[in-house]
């Protein structure tokens, strides 16, 4: 496809910019294939905007341009939450501009994306793609070889398309066992580990629901795996995101629940998330109240309130406790998974790990969780972030379960200063780079998906340039002490804030708030340097 087939003005002469923190500025409009870019050419001004199109939420629709004169309006809600205004002169050149913004904003086509056509002068495609594999995870962890196994039946991915070609799984199962499994599992993702707990020996494994359906049907297979999981314990405990009405609902439609006569030593705790289009409702509700200009507290509680995003980030944090603390606490293995086991179960599991593993916390280790936890897991960000809180599209499958991870991250970040060893301006970029990027970490829903378009050969790799020197300073936390101890985050409604750096992230306080986070933290790094030029070299 030709991009220049959507474009039929290129570029436009004397249009007006209004962006959030920054006064009008006059200058020059160019649109391409992938990017809108501003150049203001006022003098005494250098200022110019790089907007990816895939960044681009909605334009308004009540009336995309509006005749002022000799001119029309364009304005422009972000996926970042930013809203851009354009002042165009000429309502044909207007008109043209919308329609290209609108075209190449929503390509169908992922290898039409930017990723595949970003080239950064200071990497090659030839470089080591991503931080880690299943493969590699094994194979550092001694501690499993033991009783685990690293599988590779889902090499084709014909057992599980939304699984990784590796998994790990009980020594006692083999592949025959396993494929079984995965016809008795919704999506076939069968359970399989993504946590060990050094001190105990304790794991976390995760699946979808059993298709037990009406009939209550069994698969031995099932049971016989997840009997192996517990093999020398008493028991174990499988955390249903979902409430137990919705599980017995399930039945009705052929997913279902482990039963007690079954599993009987397993015990089922239902822990219900909200998920899909209710998670989604509640994140545009949120960022109503975030645009609201009333200056009501009143209006502006009562509003923040009703999105009811606070209380999914404490269910979530409370949840994840929860499931931290009967591996951690009461030293028992637990089985994860709600219905599909791409949202919520991942949402938990990686939060009860940044709860438990210190190494977690780094800001490597951080980012290789969220590609093994997220990313290799089968995450569908494709679908989850096609749209954020602005777009008037139809709701499909879109969900911020991502972004509610990194808003429960910043929880933590808040509440534990000096045990994350990563910045909030990584969640930021991070929320960021999941809606829109350069690079091809969140492209595709699954990894099989990202095998057939080629991600790992023709894209770059978002955590990789995370971690090059210049960015790991501005990312990681300059406060850090590592410690072993867990930290229990609290949940009482008064311990939980909201986001601001995110949600009020275009308003000028938040702005002013982040320069005096910025200075400080400037500080804190330049008394470090001095602390260690001071120490007495050591003998």
């Amino acid at each position: 496809m030709e991009f220049s087939e959507y474009i039929k003005t290129a570029n436009v002469e004397d249009v007006v910019l209004r962006q959030p923190l920054h006064p009008p500025g006059r200058g020059t409009l160019c649109i391409t294939g992938h990017h809108l870019l501003f150049s203001d050419r006022e003098e005494g001004s250098c200022q110019q905007v790089l907007l990816l199109l895939r960044n681009i939420d909605a334009i308004e629709k009540s009336g995309v341009c509006r005749l002022s004169g000799s001119s029309g309006t364009i304005t422009i809600k972000c996926k970042d939450l930013r809203v851009l205004q354009l002042d165009i002169p000429g309502m044909e050149e207007c008109l043209n501009i919308a329609r290209s913004i609108e075209t190449l904003s929503c390509l169908d086509s992922m290898s039409e994306l930017y990723p595949f056509f970003y080239r950064p002068s200071n990497a090659s495609l030839r470089d080591q793609w991503g931080l880690s594999s299943l493969e590699r995870h094994y194979s550092q962890m001694k501690e499993l070889h033991d009783r685990w196994r690293l599988s590779t039946v889902n090499r084709d991915f014909s057992v599980c398309p939304s699984y990784p070609q590796a998994v790990i799984v009980p020594k006692s199962t083999d592949d025959d066992m396993l494929e079984k499994v995965a016809k008795f599992r919704q999506g076939g993702r069968f359970p399989v580990l993504c946590y060990y707990h050094k001190k105990n020996g304790m794991v976390i494994m995760r699946s979808s629901q059993p298709l037990t359906g009406a009939n209550r049907k069994r698969c031995r297979e099932d049971e016989q795996l997840l009997q192996a999981v517990i093999d020398g314990s008493d028991k174990g405990y499988i955390i249903d995101t979902r409430s137990s009405q919705q599980a017995l609902q399930a039945r009705m439609t052929g997913g279902g629940l482990e039963s007690k006569s079954c599993y009987s030593s397993w015990k089922r705790l239902q822990r219900q998330m909200e998920r899909g289009k209710a998670l989604q409702e509640s994140l545009i509700k949120l960022v109503e109240a975030c645009e609201d200009e009333s200056n009501n507290m009143d209006r502006w509680l009562s509003k923040l309130e009703n999105s009811k995003w606070l209380s999914h980030v404490q269910t979530a944090l409370s949840t994840a406790g929860l499931l931290a603390e009967c591996v951690e606490r009461d030293g028992h293995s637990v089985l994860v998974h709600g219905s599909e086991g791409t949202d919520s179960t991942l949402l938990i599991s990686t939060l009860a790990q940044l709860i438990m593993d210190p190494s977690c916390r780094t800001l490597e280790g951080f980012l290789t969780l969220l590609e093994r936890e997220w990313v290799q897991a089968g995450h569908p960000f494709q679908q989850r972030c096609a749209h954020s809180a602005h777009s008037h599209a139809r709701l499909q499958q879109e969900s911020p379960v991502f972004l509610l991870l990194l808003d429960c991250v910043w929880q933590l970040w808040r509440q534990f200063p000096l045990a994350l060893g990563f910045s909030e301006a990584l969640l930021l970029r991070l929320a960021t780079e999941a809606y829109a990027s350069d690079y091809g970490t969140f492209l595709g829903n699954n990894q099989q998906e990202r095998c057939a378009l080629g991600v790992k050969e023709n894209t770059h790799c978002l955590f990789q340039a995370l971690l090059r020197p210049r960015e790991r300073d501005c990312y990681s936390n300059p406060l850090y002490e590592h410690t072993e101890l867990a930290i229990w985050p609290s949940v009482h409604p008064q311990s939980l804030q909201l986001w601001r750096g995110f949600f009020l992230r275009w308003t000028p306080q938040t702005h002013h708030l982040e320069e005096a986070q910025e200075e400080i933290r400037n500080m804190v790094i330049e008394w470090g340097k001095l602390a260690l030029s001071s120490c007495p070299a050591s003998t």
